[in-house]
């Protein structure tokens, strides 16, 4: 006996998809998205926050490094002229790097520049970067000691709009030049 033919009434080869399974399928796709959106925003956000404050600490290594070097003082100070140092602690504003030749302490109009960084600028970011102790200016001596601290100070960094605990980083900074980046709830980072 042979292999019976299956019939097909109307002689039409049906092909594609039925609705239950597009509905399946968006179903799952719904699914996966509802999962990965909410990971994704955080990788990014962890990514946005440890550039801005691996900006700081590479600058503070590159000024220290070169204070050493010249054998006379590096300033890294808040600026938003990128000219001159401001007197205030919101280094999201930007900061400059500078030699002090004349070591009073400032980036004057005579001091050369050597770094610029210009104020956090992702989309709707708000992110803040307060020093501790009004703390606006940085001198690392020729030794590479931080000149003129009291101690240690720390440079928070809070994501924004909404200060997420698990976003936020610190930057140590102590008399002896030593730099340290700490996670929330890590030593003195809150």
């Amino acid at each position: 006996m042979g292999i019976a033919a299956k019939s097909n009434p109307g002689g039409q080869c049906s092909s594609g998809f039925t609705m239950i399974e597009l509905v399946v399928v968006i179903a799952i796709v719904g699914i996966l998205m509802a999962i990965g959106v909410p990971s994704f925003k955080y990788v990014t956000t962890a990514n946005r926050i440890s550039a801005e404050v691996n900006g700081l600490l590479g600058d503070m290594q590159f000024a220290r490094a070169e204070a050493i070097k010249e054998g006379h003082p590096v300033v890294v100070c808040v600026s938003t002229d990128f000219l001159t140092c401001n007197n205030t602690n919101t280094w999201q504003s930007g900061w400059i790097v500078c030699s002090d030749a004349n070591s009073d302490g400032t980036c004057d109009n005579n001091d050369p520049i050597y770094r610029v960084q210009k104020p956090f600028a992702v989309a709707n970011s708000t992110d803040t970067f307060v020093a501790s102790g009004g703390t606006s200016t940085l001198v690392f001596n020729r030794e590479g000691f931080a000149t003129g601290l009291a101690g240690t100070v720390t440079v928070i960094l809070h994501s924004a709009p909404t200060v997420v605990t698990a976003y936020t980083r610190c930057l140590q900074i102590s008399a002896v030049g030593t730099l340290n980046v700490e996670l929330a709830g890590q030593g003195n980072c809150t």
